[in-house]
């Protein structure tokens, strides 16, 4: 993932450096300055195992290093934490050497603190008044409209008025949850948990294994084991399975992709609009480079909500297209015995 990150950031900072006045000279304090802000850029968007405190107007960091621990899954594999030999401190040893690794991690922290502020405002804002129906207060009726949105709207309209209510909880989990991490991410000495691949992936899978679950129970084992085949004819089987099968695991894909790239994109952005000053040099340049740097972070803040919809949105869609397993079940079946009858008495 580093190496995916440094090859971005090395191509916006070469657009830079090949548009500015200066770019043909190599070995300039130029190039120096790219690769510096090319470094600080990768240095704020990647996850570590350090979590950094910059103070604003000076060069003095504070530095807080998270704990490092693997557990080896191999015997005799030795999990203590080496130096990596390239600057990027000590780690654990990886699978190939027989260890999982369960360090501490800064979007680990991220999304440690995004489940206590969900928690506390959920505990916070709800109505725990039950003789009065109507909550009070404008955090406790924002929170209110926002839960009706993802239950109504999304829940019930997706899966259906049967079916959508037993969604409902994990849906509105998924969308404070990640909302609550984009929003941490805009916030100084802050990190975005959700420009981590493996957060999103990970997410992407609680909805996949819950679009599974619903279809096997709306359908049956049998039911969604015959979806697979796609209802046709035996012989064209071994066609139509890998094709329903590729189709299952491009929705997680999705969801992955869609809320990482977004969410990484826009801090690349607005760091590398900042760094535009110290790479070209001059100061007047922030008086562009700041407005617009400004406005893509007033943007991110649209951004936050907007994913959380999406991802919570394309969730309910996949698990309504699980529950609606069983119609299609129910639909084969009555056309089968329809034609079955026909044919008889046509007989």
């Amino acid at each position: 993932m580093r190496k995916a990150m440094g090859l971005l950031v090395g191509l916006m900072t070469s657009v830079a450096f090949a548009s500015s006045p200066g770019g043909h000279d190599d070995s300039t304090p130029m190039e120096k300055e790219e690769q510096d802000v090319a470094a600080y850029i990768l240095h704020h968007v990647v996850d570590s195992n350090e979590y950094e405190f910059e103070v604003p107007l000076g060069d003095h960091h504070i530095p807080i290093h998270l704990p490092q621990f693997g557990i080896p899954i191999r015997a005799g594999a030795s999990c203590e934490p080496r130096d990596t030999g390239d600057g990027h401190g000590k780690a654990v040893p990886g699978w190939s050497e027989g260890c999982l690794d369960l360090s501490i991690t800064k979007h680990t922290v991220m999304m440690w603190l995004a489940a206590l502020l969900l928690v506390g405002s959920l505990l916070l804002f709800s109505n725990r008044d039950k003789s009065k129906l109507v909550p009070r207060g404008t955090a406790a009726n924002l929170f209110e409209m926002l839960v009706l949105f993802v239950r109504d709207e999304l829940a019930i309209k997706n899966i259906g008025k049967e079916e959508g209510p037993r969604y409902t909880p994990y849906l509105l989990t998924a969308f404070f949850f990640i909302l609550f991490m984009n929003l941490l991410g805009l916030f100084p000495w802050m990190a975005t948990a959700t420009a981590n691949i493996a957060v999103t992936l990970a997410l992407a899978l609680c909805t996949f294994v819950l679009t599974q679950i619903a279809g096997i129970r709306a359908a049956g084992l049998g039911g969604y084991l015959a979806h697979l085949t796609g209802g046709v004819a035996p012989w064209l089987w071994p066609i139509m399975i890998p094709v329903e099968l590729l189709g299952l695991f491009t929705k997680p894909f999705a969801l992955t992709m869609r809320l990482f790239a977004n969410m990484l994109a826009g801090h690349i952005v607005i760091f590398f609009l900042l760094g535009l000053i110290f790479m070209l040099g001059h100061p007047a340049v922030a008086l562009v480079s700041v407005p617009f740097a400004m406005g893509i972070y007033l943007l991110e803040l649209f951004v936050a909500f907007v994913q959380a919809y999406v991802f919570t949105m394309l969730s309910a869609l996949f698990i309504g297209m699980g529950v609606a397993m069983a119609h299609h079940h129910d639909e084969h079946h009555a056309d089968a015995a329809h034609s079955h009858d026909h044919g008889r008495a046509h007989h």
